[in-house]
């Protein structure tokens, strides 16, 4: 990044010197648990993987909480999975914090892209590759560092003893966007508020070795669009010219998403927005998005504009013929997936309207056209005004030996914050998390660097501390 922290003469408080400790000692358990985690491919989706891998990664994160004195079970959520979901109640007067991550990872997409096999955690100048790695079984083996190194004080007289109570939310298919988690804390609503504060472990930092805490999140909606034009396909020598084609109306119809400079042109999804926090240099955006020489950066503004602060639109897949085996025909038939992104202050279910109005609008040569869209993911700002949201920040400084945390925005969605926010308005919501742009979550070669779960592991713990102490 071009931004860099400030970086001030450190002087450790005592806490962070003697948890900070208890952290280094207990890093050959957490890389040994993250080892055996990344191992089991718990991908939510029952095409890909047995959803018996699900449920084996589920019974690991029950038994390693359990472990560590915190009284949780495998919960059935509304889609078929699990989430691992307890409560230990707080000591007297002490608040409860919800402790929030999930076990199910993307799928791997092409595997020969791998350098390693993506189900065999590996080390490689540093970093730890395997899927998961950073999102988000990375943020799950940082939770248990930090109730190991709370623990160590107390292991004598109370072996699961801890300064605050504590929610423990282990989801099982967040990443197959299907809300399942949602409705279920909708149904659920007293466990959910018993927090005073949510962490929400699932997003990262801005730069590796500056702690981030995030502020907001894009919400999403994904937009199925099918065109059909012939009963069946035709020869393209003897029908071509003539006869429409369903693949070359798609193609046209999703070039009308984006004008030239690459900022989305849809009537209805307005894109002038600005970001008004910390901004994301150029040179480093290209570095991290791994940008080809010579491509240009799309859409007008700056990068924390589009990323942060304005709605995307990314066409996730098309059916359509592959290359190999292609034959000369006309298409009749022809789908792509779309996933709208939207930022906050904006209306998902009104920008999904404009986008499936425009789509019918503007499809050529009387096609037929279908569409279908997935549940609204709401997008989310956090209020950093609070004491927790202060405690955080300065714990998170401590643990990164003096590095001021920065507060970014989130280009993701996780719907989930705005169902807590919802049943829990009272309770504080901050998201952190140990990937960085390096990661390359969601991509093939996942990693992290496990310095970096280590120093979330310790600010999670000194806030943790803190927050007790001041009960």
């Amino acid at each position: 990044m071009t931004d860099e922290a400030v970086q001030t003469p450190f002087t450790p408080p005592a806490d962070r010197v003697e948890i900070g400790a208890r952290i280094d000692a207990l890093m050959p358990q957490v890389l040994t648990d993250l080892t055996e985690i990344v191992a089991i491919p718990s991908i939510a989706d029952e095409r890909v993987v047995d959803p018996a891998e699900c449920v084996r990664a589920a019974e690991w994160v029950r038994d390693a909480f359990l472990t560590e004195g915190i009284p949780v079970e495998l919960t059935e959520t509304p889609d078929g999975t699990y989430a691992v979901i307890g409560h230990r109640p707080a000591p007297a007067g002490a608040p409860t914090v919800l402790l929030y991550c999930h076990y199910d990872v993307q799928p791997i997409l092409d595997e020969h892209e791998w350098l390693s096999p993506p189900f065999e955690l590996t080390e490689r100048d540093g970093r730890l590759y395997g899927r998961g790695s950073a999102d988000c079984k990375g943020n799950l083996v940082a939770h248990l560092a930090a109730l190991r190194a709370l623990r160590a004080d107390t292991a004598a007289t109370d072996p699961a003893a801890y300064p605050v109570g504590f929610v423990l939310v282990a989801e099982g298919s967040e990443e197959q966007g299907r809300a399942s988690l949602d409705r279920y804390a909708e149904a659920n609503p007293e466990l959910f508020r018993k927090a005073d504060v949510i962490l929400i472990q699932d997003a990262g930092n801005f730069a590796n070795g500056v702690p981030t805490l995030t502020t907001s999140l894009r919400g999403a909606v994904d937009v199925v669009v099918e065109v059909s034009a012939l009963e069946a396909s035709l020869h393209s020598g003897e029908f071509g010219g003539a006869a429409p084609d369903a693949l070359a109306a798609l193609i046209r119809m999703l070039a009308t998403l984006r004008d030239e400079r690459g900022d989305l042109s849809v009537p209805g999804i307005p894109t002038d927005q600005v970001w008004p926090g910390v901004e994301y240099g150029e040179d480093a955006f290209r570095s991290d998005a791994g940008m080809l020489d010579g491509t240009e950066r799309i859409g007008s503004g700056a990068v924390a504009d589009q990323l942060w602060a304005r709605p995307t639109l990314t066409v996730l897949g098309i059916d359509a013929p592959r290359v190999v085996g292609a034959v000369a025909a006309i298409q009749p038939r022809a789908a792509a997936k779309l996933n709208l992104r939207v930022p906050p202050g904006a209306d998902p279910a009104a920008l999904r309207d404009a986008l499936i109005a425009h789509l019918h609008a503007i499809a050529p040569w009387g096609v037929k056209v279908e569409t279908s869209a997935g549940e609204l993911g709401h997008p989310f700002s956090a209020d950093t005004t609070g004491e927790s949201f202060t405690l955080l920040s300065d714990a998170l400084t401590d643990a990164y030996d003096g590095v001021a945390t920065v507060t970014s925005g989130g280009g993701g969605s996780i719907p989930l914050t705005n169902v807590l926010a919802g049943i829990n308005p009272e309770a504080e919501i901050v998201l952190l998390g140990v990937p960085d742009p390096e990661s390359r979550i969601h991509s093939t070669n996942e990693s992290v660097d496990p310095n970096e779960i280590r120093r979330i592991a310790l600010g999670e713990a000194l806030f943790l501390q803190r927050l007790g102490a001041r009960a």
